[in-house]
C-alpha cells in the first residue's frame, strides 16, 4: 500500500451516488487518498485487497474531521458512519455493502442496474422489471445478487438462482458477458 497522500482534484470522478449525505453539499472538502501500491498490479479489485482498504479508510474515521468516503468505482460518496457500520459488518463476515461499493440505478424501462460492480466482477447486474412487484422488491433482488455475484465466479451461461423471497429467477451473461441479466423464471 502506498502512504496517505492529498489526492489532487482532477483525480476524483464526479459523485453521481449518495448514501447518507445531502445533494448539492459539494463545498470545499480536503482529501486523502487511499490507492493500492504499484506491486499489486491488476490485484486491486481482490477481496483482499479490498477488505484491507476499507478497513483502512474506517480507521481514518478516527480523525475528527473525516466526513466521508468517495468510492470511485461506483461514483458513491458515503457518509462517514454510515460506511463504518457497512464495512464492520462486512469485515465481520456480513454482507458485501451493494449500496456504497456498487451503487443500484434504476432505469427508464424500469429495471435495476449496478454501477461498479464490473470492478469486482468484470459484469455489471441488470434486474429485470418482472422480477419485483415494487421498486424494494428489485432493490432487495440487486443487493442479494451482488452480494452472490462478488462472492462466486463470473456468469458464464445461463443460471437458475433463487431470490431473496423463494422467487425462481434466470442470470445469463449478456453484451459480450459485461452484463448479467436477471428476469423472473415463468
Amino acid at each position: 500500500m502506498t502512504g496517505l497522500a492529498p489526492a489532487p482534484a482532477e483525480v476524483f470522478p464526479a459523485i453521481r451516488h449518495r448514501y447518507g449525505l445531502p445533494e448539492g453539499g459539494d463545498g470545499e472538502y480536503q482529501a486523502i487518498g487511499l490507492y493500492a501500491g504499484a506491486h499489486l498490479g491488476e490485484s486491486a479489485n481482490l477481496l483482499p485487497v479490498v477488505r484491507v482498504m476499507t478497513g483502512l479508510a474506517v480507521a481514518l474515521f478516527a480523525l475528527p474531521q473525516a466526513r466521508a468516503v468517495v468510492w470511485h468505482p461506483a461514483g458513491t460518496a458515503i457518509e462517514a458512519g454510515q460506511f463504518k457500520q457497512a464495512i464492520d459488518a462486512w469485515l465481520a463476515g456480513g454482507a458485501f455493502p451493494a449500496l456504497g461499493l456498487t451503487a443500484l440505478v434504476r432505469e427508464g424501462d424500469g429495471a435495476m442496474r449496478s454501477e461498479g460492480l464490473a470492478f469486482f466482477t468484470g459484469q455489471e447486474l441488470r434486474v429485470e422489471p418482472t422480477c419485483g412487484e415494487t421498486l424494494g422488491d428489485l432493490g432487495k433482488i440487486a443487493v442479494r445478487l451482488v452480494h452472490r455475484l462478488v462472492d462466486s465466479e463470473p456468469v458464464q451461461s445461463r443460471q437458475n438462482i433463487t431470490g431473496p423471497n423463494r422467487e425462481r429467477l434466470l442470470a445469463e451473461p449478456r453484451e459480450g458477458g459485461r452484463v448479467v441479466r436477471v428476469w423472473r423464471d415463468s
